[in-house]
């Protein structure tokens, strides 16, 4: 009788702590408030029958100025958006050792043309002596040789001055073409490296594009063709000719370049916008491209992904394989699907399983 009553204690002990377990769960799960989430669903361009791809507008002429010494910068004479003519002063870097080379060579040229000019009166002289058989022959050889020697020293001398005003080019960056500086990459007191780019100009006005196009349509692409150049950031479509085709995808990822010269337009466009540009071509294969913006993405050390919405209403972190950038959207290799959503921003901070409300 006591051995019954005292499990019986056991079992209603325990059933009394699973029931306020179970009742603190659910008040912990009924109380948990769901974070306000903004929701995108995937768009693609899959419904079009022909070719279309991305491509990005640059300047038909444009250079990025560097330098081949090492100095410090002492003045840089323009700021981004000035307009400059060809051959005006840019950028002056510290040149006091050429200068002191500068002198030295000056020097040399110097002392090269007094040692040349005496040989020259010497060979002459013993020229006339060795005529009127008054010099042998091997004094007039080496006479002969001394004026040669000197002459090769003057050439050499008269060189080096060459090399050195090449250098001074160098030190004085100056605008290859009329155009408007695009940027300013250096400041005053800085220290300008060889190769790095230091200002970067382009002739406003005339415009190109450079579009990527998949191995499986490239073979249909043709000089010389007509296309449509649609310009999302300004709502514009303009036209274009095909000007270049690529023949090789070894530096761009499987993606071949084409270069497309636009019409001239007044539309308000940039160098570095971006377009689609629409081929007169039936597509061969698929070539829906799956973009999703850049602040949808969460990055985790080499991961990348985005936060789904489960039948539940809950947060799901799915993580992707992501390819070009397009401006402030990115494309989706793998992982998402066309007509799926994603949650592109959030109210708190979102975790796998978290209870989410789209807004």
């Amino acid at each position: 009788m006591k051995k019954y009553i005292y499990l019986l204690g056991i079992v209603s002990a325990s059933q009394f702590v699973t029931s306020c377990g179970s009742k603190d769960q659910k008040a912990v799960a009924d109380t948990t408030p769901a974070i306000p989430v903004v929701v995108n669903q995937v768009a693609t361009n899959g419904s079009n029958p022909f070719l279309s791809v991305s491509g990005k507008i640059q300047a038909t002429n444009s250079a990025d100025l560097s330098t081949r010494m090492m100095g410090y910068v002492n003045n840089v004479h323009v700021n981004v958006g000035d307009k400059v003519r060809k051959g005006q002063l840019l950028v002056s870097i510290n040149n006091a050792d050429l200068q002191a080379k500068q002198a030295q060579v000056n020097a040399g040229i110097t002392e090269a043309t007094v040692a040349f000019n005496n040989a020259k009166k010497d060979y002459n002289r013993f020229q006339s002596l060795f005529e009127s058989a008054s010099a042998s022959q091997k004094e007039m050889d080496d006479m002969t040789a001394n004026y040669e020697m000197a002459k090769a020293r003057l050439e050499s001398a008269n060189q080096m001055k060459n090399e050195i005003n090449a250098q001074f080019a160098y030190s004085n960056i100056t605008a290859p073409f009329s155009g408007i500086v695009t940027s300013k990459n250096i400041e005053t007191g800085d220290m300008a490296n060889p190769g790095v780019p230091l200002i970067s100009i382009e002739t406003p006005g005339e415009f190109e594009v450079i579009a990527s196009v998949p191995e499986t349509e490239i073979s249909q692409i043709k000089k010389n063709t007509e296309v449509s150049v649609m310009v999302k950031s300004i709502n514009e479509t303009l036209k274009g000719t095909v000007t270049e085709v690529s023949s090789s995808a070894k530096n761009t990822g499987g993606q071949y370049l084409v270069k497309i010269a636009l019409d001239k337009t007044k539309a308000n466009i940039l160098s570095g916008m971006f377009v689609t540009v629409q081929f007169p071509i039936e597509k061969k294969a698929s070539t829906e491209l799956v973009l999703v913006p850049t602040e949808a993405i969460i990055t985790n050390g080499q991961l990348t992904g985005v936060y789904t919405i489960s039948q539940s209403n809950t947060a799901i972190l799915r993580w992707l394989r992501l390819g070009r950038t397009f401006g402030d959207q990115v494309e989706v290799l793998s992982g998402l699907s066309a007509d799926e959503s994603y949650i592109v921003s959030s109210d708190g901070k979102l975790f796998n399983g978290a209870k989410i409300s789209a807004q």
